[in-house]
């Protein structure tokens, strides 16, 4: 049985993207969803005299060692800004210390929502532009805009949209049955 990591790229307890993923991932067949909250890895902010002082935490060796055994990503990034968050970006650069490849060349299905129009496609597209650096193999993308508009009772509930994640879920799993078989 394959294992996907799943992260929102969020440490709010009532995140939106949170919410994306566990819709998401209620989708799948098949698979043990191994799920992460940013919360549960509290870390002091990068900074190299830090890490020369005390090293890598151990919060992170464990999440380095919890992504070898996924066999594919799926990540939703909340914006701040129009840039990731700063419980999210502090994270990839402490895993970067222990391996750049953070994301280990595996199929990666990557999301953003956002209240707004624009639904995250900001931080999606650096991530887009980003993640390939970290060893990201980037199967699809998907935003959601408006996310109070389109997504209630638990799923999208814009027809479209609907659709548009079923068509990038199925080019993720076929990736990951495929490379991974």
């Amino acid at each position: 049985m394959k294992k996907i990591i799943t992260i929102s790229g969020s440490n709010s307890q009532k995140s939106i993207n949170g919410s994306l993923i566990s819709y998401r991932t209620s989708l799948l067949k098949n698979v043990e969803i191994i799920s992460i909250d940013l919360n549960d890895y509290v870390l002091p902010i990068y900074g190299v005299d830090f890490e020369t002082e005390n090293g890598i935490p151990t919060a992170i060796k464990k999440l380095d060692k919890l992504f070898n055994e996924g066999d594919g990503f799926i990540v939703s990034l909340a914006e701040h800004n129009g840039s990731y968050t700063a419980v999210f970006k502090n994270t990839i650069d402490w895993l970067s210390r222990v391996n750049m490849k953070i994301w280990r060349e595996k199929p990666m299905l990557l999301m953003a929502t956002s209240p707004g129009s624009r639904g995250g496609t900001t931080v999606l597209q650096s991530a887009k532009a980003y993640f390939p650096f970290l060893g990201g193999t980037i199967i699809a993308d998907f935003s959601l805009p408006n996310f109070y508009d389109n997504f209630s009772e638990d799923e999208i509930s814009d027809n479209g949209l609907k659709e548009e994640l079923s068509r990038k879920i199925f080019l993720f799993e076929q990736q990951l049955n495929t490379k991974y078989v």
